[in-house]
């Protein structure tokens, strides 16, 4: 049986790449090997992308925690421990089998792994039955040699807002990744998208554009946003742990000369400042990333 839903394969013959993406989703699978294990429980940040119960508004939201708070718990099961407040997934988050996408990306070694599957509350958190479990290239993940974790922070209120102000346009303008998150029929997933600072615009208050690099032929996102177009944004500040998080309808454009364009339309932004207790060292911008 096929990795790909009819979304993905569209595009990928839209593009010509069926073969090569038939080749790399063979790296998809269920089983967590030992070698991804040993990667999650390193990790302080995992960030989780679903629709929320409640609105139907998908959402990528972070977690954060002392590494060893995401770990394998069984062959084909992660396990999360969450504190108090979860955000705008808080009740996507005790809902049983409600599908959610995961990646856990460590800029230290520019390395990320992907888990999608379905979601299984628990006394401390929750669990995923994983449905798929695979790695990524380093492509356009900037490099962050360490980080220090703040404990006794002082969060920001939450701010939402149905359009974007100045100090969110210049937030994302100065952005070298965000997240997104995406929904089929069968499941979610949440991606990474990098770039130098700007490769993301700002065209309005409720308008974002970005390209969409080359990547590794499966168009997962992008073929999610095919067949449904809602989609949520993670923008983090990786120096103060301000998040800007949105959530609306996306789309893939293409040029005729064959490059693509993501446009984002806003429905709800939630703006939070330091709402990370993770402050990471500046970057080192990735050789793949086009010049700004």
């Amino acid at each position: 049986m096929s990795v790909y839903h009819a979304g993905s394969r569209a595009l990928q013959d839209l593009v010509g790449v069926r073969d090569r993406a038939d080749h790399v989703g063979r790296s998809l699978g269920q089983d967590i090997k030992p070698v991804a294990a040993a990667f999650l429980e390193l990790q302080p940040l995992l960030i989780a992308g679903a629709a929320a119960p409640e609105s139907g508004k998908v959402w990528a939201s972070p977690l954060t925690g002392t590494p060893g708070f995401v770990r394998a718990t069984g062959p084909r099961q992660m396990s999360v421990v969450t504190g108090a407040g979860t955000g705008p997934l808080a009740l996507a988050l005790k809902t049983p089998r409600t599908p959610l996408g995961t990646i856990a990306l460590d800029p230290r070694t520019r390395r990320r792994m992907r888990l999608n599957g379905r979601l299984r509350p628990t006394p401390r958190g929750f669990a995923v039955e994983a449905d798929q479990v695979f790695s990524n290239c380093p492509r356009h993940i900037q490099r962050r040699e360490s980080y220090e974790t703040v404990p006794d922070r002082v969060s920001g209120t939450p701010d939402r807002v149905t359009e974007l102000g100045s100090r969110h346009e210049e937030f994302i303008r100065a952005a070298d990744t965000f997240f997104l998150a995406t929904v089929h029929p069968g499941g979610a997933d949440v991606s990474h998208r990098g770039g130098n600072p700007g490769f993301v615009r700002v065209t309005s208050p409720r308008e974002l554009l970005w390209p969409d690099y080359p990547g590794n032929a499966m168009f997962l996102s992008l073929g999610n946003l095919r067949t449904d177009p809602r989609a949520g944004l993670l923008f983090l500040d990786w120096e103060t742990g301000t998040t800007l998080q949105l959530t609306g309808d996306a789309r893939t454009e293409f040029t005729a000369a064959g490059e693509r364009t993501v446009r984002f339309t806003l429905t709800e932004a939630l703006w939070t400042p330091a709402a990370l207790p993770l402050r990471w060292s500046a970057p080192q911008y990735s050789p793949a990333d086009p010049p700004g």
